[in-house]
């Protein structure tokens, strides 16, 4: 979970394309303007410069206001945008990229692709059918089969929403539909994700799954409608028809709270409350807390606990049923 938040923190770098108040410098080998059409036309070797940011393709255009003013500008056949600022580098990729000068608005269309640079290293790259940034607000948005990929790190969502401050520094990530997160052998599936960069928070709702491939290669599966991770304690939780598998155990209950092992860093100490119940072969135990342990594999029940142990014969005297022998 840590190295998730650590890449999810990385990816608001991709919303650096920023288009301000300045000149606006264009080269191309031919260029043209449509009085009808109102629009000023550019061919071959198209490149154009707005403060940091730089966009190169084979054609674009500018649309006029009614009164002769800049609107937006469309690049064709692929254009390349980006922006280098100390170490990092910037770069947008897309079939068609639009530039708004009114709105400040960039948006990238068909097979999209940002991605951004420590020296020549990609730390994040995102993949989607459109992205959005609105240089106005800090959100940038990207929306269709999206991917974001850092490390060993992916998400799959069918729209992520980015936040940033004034300054550029992450204020949300908002993962919408379909969404997973995988770390290597582990994932997390929900309808939604939401990391709030205040309280260092990673919150997933709906249908919420985990798989967690623990270090005897079994795997603990979570499922609950609402799944919690808080960074600086490193505590997971989850509420809402909570139900958890590890080996022979089954454990269902409305809230629980997950504690890590302090070497392995992997899920160790599962506290369910309110009532809750275990099931271990033909053996269920209700009780209103259960700890259960993964490593030693052991658990305590207390609180008006109950069990009730299935199967074991229907009390008739018979060789192969337990019975009272009257």
């Amino acid at each position: 979970m840590k190295k998730i938040l650590t890449a999810i923190t990385l990816v608001l770098l991709t919303a650096g394309i920023a288009v301000q108040a300045s000149d606006l410098v264009i080269e191309s080998k031919s260029q043209s303007f449509s009085e009808e059409q109102n629009k000023i036309k550019f061919d071959g070797n198209v490149k154009v410069s707005v403060d940091d940011l730089k966009v190169v393709g084979d054609s674009a255009d500018i649309n006029m206001t009614g009164d002769q003013k800049l609107d937006t500008a469309t690049f064709y056949d692929k254009p390349y945008a980006y922006e280098v600022k100390k170490n990092k580098k910037r770069e947008v990729k897309a079939n068609i990229l639009k530039v708004s000068l009114i709105t400040k608005v960039v948006r990238a269309e068909g097979d999209t692709q940002s991605v951004v640079f420590d020296g020549k290293t990609p730390i994040v790259v995102i993949n989607s059918d459109v992205q959005e940034y609105d240089t106005k607000t800090g959100i940038m948005t990207a929306t269709g089969a999206v991917t974001i990929k850092y490390k060993e790190i992916e998400t799959f969502s069918n729209k992520a929403v980015i936040k940033t401050d004034k300054s550029g520094d992450l204020k949300n990530l908002e993962l919408i539909g379909n969404a997973r997160v995988k770390r290597e052998n582990n994932e997390s599936f929900a309808n939604r994700f939401f990391y709030n960069a205040a309280n260092k928070m990673l919150t997933a709702n709906g249908n919420t799954t985990t798989n967690v491939l623990m270090e005897d290669g079994t795997k603990l599966v979570l499922k609950s409608a609402v799944q919690e991770y808080l960074q600086d304690r490193d505590v997971f939780s989850a509420s809402g028809n909570v139900q958890i598998w590890y080996q022979d155990y089954y454990a269902v209950g409305p809230k629980v709270s997950v504690y890590p092992d302090k070497t392995t860093k992997k899920p160790n100490d599962v506290y369910f409350t309110g009532r809750s119940s275990i099931t271990q072969g033909v053996r269920t135990i209700y009780a209103d807390k259960i700890k259960m342990v993964l490593n030693p594999k052991n658990f305590h029940a207390e609180g008006n606990t109950r069990t009730v142990i299935k199967n074991i014969g229907n009390g008739q005297n018979s060789e192969d049923n337990i019975g009272l022998g009257l």
